[in-house]
């Protein structure tokens, strides 16, 4: 490969395609406000190109392109894109509509794509090896003569250079020739692997190196296989100069090379260096795009996922707090996120005694601290599971230190279903409970058994503890431990619960499912009014 491109440092510039590519995942569906929010917090990470949507094919994508022509869309940094085609065969560059909208829109770059591959070419536009050269060649030319930057990408590229090297390697070179500021190698269908990538890129960068051609050369990769962010990381080694992906890896399929894995891998272990990246964001960004996207974060997604900087095994945790880079390869904090340990059957005593400061209780009794770690597994060889039920677990290290705090004493709850014969389904509950010396009756109707529950007990409280308006439950999963028992199995239930500023877990088990899930619900309360963190202790 070309030295010259190679050697480092060398400039770096990044393409986010979450707004286009990323928004092509099942299920997903944004709005133009939507759009707008991502935009935002995307330039204020730092990339350099922002590909914003297909304005000729999406109606949202067009309305957010109008915002930008009526001045109402202005970015400071980063370079809005808009995405497009090259021109359909048999029409002249000019007469294509959609490439007169492109021209026309109040953006400063277009991505262009064109076939790169014979049989694309040949089975899917049905046409010549020749009539897409042209088509590449003028539908780039146009957009450059109306002033527009053209990031070209060579779509199935990589497919093309296994099938027929000359020919792939003449599209981008047509491309490059034409103008693009860029071409960009799509490994659309995901199933090339590193070497095949480094390859590739390797003779693309020596192409234009030989005809004198000033583009840059990207990447754009596939995640089908697995090996979208090593790809990405191989073009970049094989000479390419800009970097395409999406937050999180969204993307139809099996999604696009997850941007912000390949920025942390390029900005910690390699020479080549984004320059406007703020890494401290990473985390932050790829939980923000989730929430839009109305997708669950992955926990264990490399830098940014809850889970990242998790420890676990007894060994790991006890090593991780004597020195903390033992099971972890970076500084958590440079990514924005966080270690923390998690208790589980594995927890060892320097693991649990972590866990403990972390919530707040300093355990030094070894004793004490021996009796706890008996007490854990085997509530988790019951069942029980901690790694998602701080509150529990804080709850249950209380209790075995300062005693159990009550804020409430249970002395029956009682939950009735009706179905009618319109098909209405109805839930009563009544809680009987003693709180402040005094005996307590409630009753409430829910849309299930939990909220009915929930509605009953808060009822029944109220007068004493009126926080508990601002505790709201937020999610609810059951998972059955033993299915071959059947209905009979045992039911654990964990509840998450927010005050609006943060939220905890909480667990229960039993054979039971309502009373797994008052317990968990009972927990979650008690902990909401109890906050040893921030010293709050409101139970008697």
């Amino acid at each position: 490969m070309a030295q010259s491109r190679h050697s480092s440092p060398r400039q770096i510039k990044v393409l986010d395609t979450t707004l286009r590519d990323g928004a092509q995942r099942t299920g997903v569906h944004l709005t133009l406000e939507d759009k707008l929010r991502v935009l935002q917090r995307l330039e204020q990470f730092g990339v350099d190109y922002i590909e914003a949507g297909f304005p000729a094919a999406n109606p949202v994508d067009a309305a957010m392109f109008a915002e930008c022509a009526a001045g109402r869309l202005a970015l400071s940094r980063a370079h809005l894109v808009a995405f497009g085609m090259t021109r359909r065969k048999g029409l002249s560059a000019a007469g294509d509509e959609q490439l007169q909208l492109l021209a026309e829109l109040p953006v400063p770059t277009i991505t262009l794509v064109g076939k790169a591959a014979r049989q694309h070419v040949e089975r899917i536009l049905e046409t010549s090896l020749a009539e897409n050269l042209a088509m590449v060649e003028e539908s780039v030319a146009y957009l450059v003569k109306r002033g527009k930057q053209v990031l070209f990408a060579a779509e199935h590229f990589f497919d093309g250079y296994k099938d027929d090297i000359a020919s792939a390697l003449q599209v981008v070179r047509t491309a490059a020739e034409a103008g693009a500021e860029a071409v960009v190698l799509c490994d659309t269908n995901g199933g090339s692997l590193p070497w095949e990538i480094e390859d590739a890129t390797r003779a693309v960068c020596q192409v234009l190196e030989t005809c004198g051609a000033r583009s840059s050369v990207g990447i754009h990769a596939h995640d089908d296989c697995g090996c979208a962010v090593a790809n990405t990381l191989a073009a970049l080694y094989a000479g390419a100069d800009l970097i395409q992906g999406t937050v999180n890896g969204y993307g139809e399929r099996a999604g696009n090379a997850n941007l912000l894995t390949v920025l942390a891998n390029m900005q910690l272990k390699t020479p080549f260096q984004p320059p406007n990246i703020d890494l401290s964001q990473l985390t932050s960004l790829s939980l923000y795009v989730a929430e839009v996207f109305n997708i669950a974060p992955d926990a264990h997604q490399p830098y940014t996922g809850s889970s990242a900087f998790a420890h676990k095994g007894g060994m790991h945790s006890s090593a991780v707090e004597k020195w903390e880079r033992a099971y972890e390869h970076i500084d958590p904090a440079e990514v924005g996120n966080s270690a923390h340990i998690v208790v589980s059957d594995l927890a060892g005593k320097t693991g649990l005694a972590a866990k403990a400061r972390e919530l707040g209780y300093e355990l030094s009794d070894a004793q004490q601290l021996q009796s706890l770690i008996a007490t854990v597994k085997g509530r988790e060889a019951e069942g029980y599971s901690y790694e998602m039920a701080d509150a529990s677990l804080a709850l249950l290290i209380e209790s075995q230190t300062q005693g159990q705090r009550r804020c409430f004493e249970l002395e029956s709850f009682r939950v009735i279903a009706d179905k009618r014969a319109d098909g209405q389904v109805g839930t009563e509950a009544t809680v009987k409970i003693h709180v402040g010396g005094e005996r307590h009756v409630a009753i409430a109707e829910g849309n299930g058994p939990v909220n009915a529950l929930d509605k009953a007990l808060r009822m029944a409280i109220e007068r004493f503890y009126p926080e508990v308006a601002a505790l709201e439950l937020t999610d609810y999963k059951v998972r059955v431990l033993d299915a071959s028992t059947g209905t009979s199995a045992v039911i654990r239930v964990l509840i998450e619960t927010s005050d609006g500023q943060r939220s905890w877990g909480t667990v229960g088990v039993s054979e039971n499912i309502i009373e797994a899930s008052w317990d968990a619900l009972v927990e979650a309360i008690t902990y909401g009014l109890t906050d040893v963190e921030r010293g709050q202790n409101g139970c008697a």
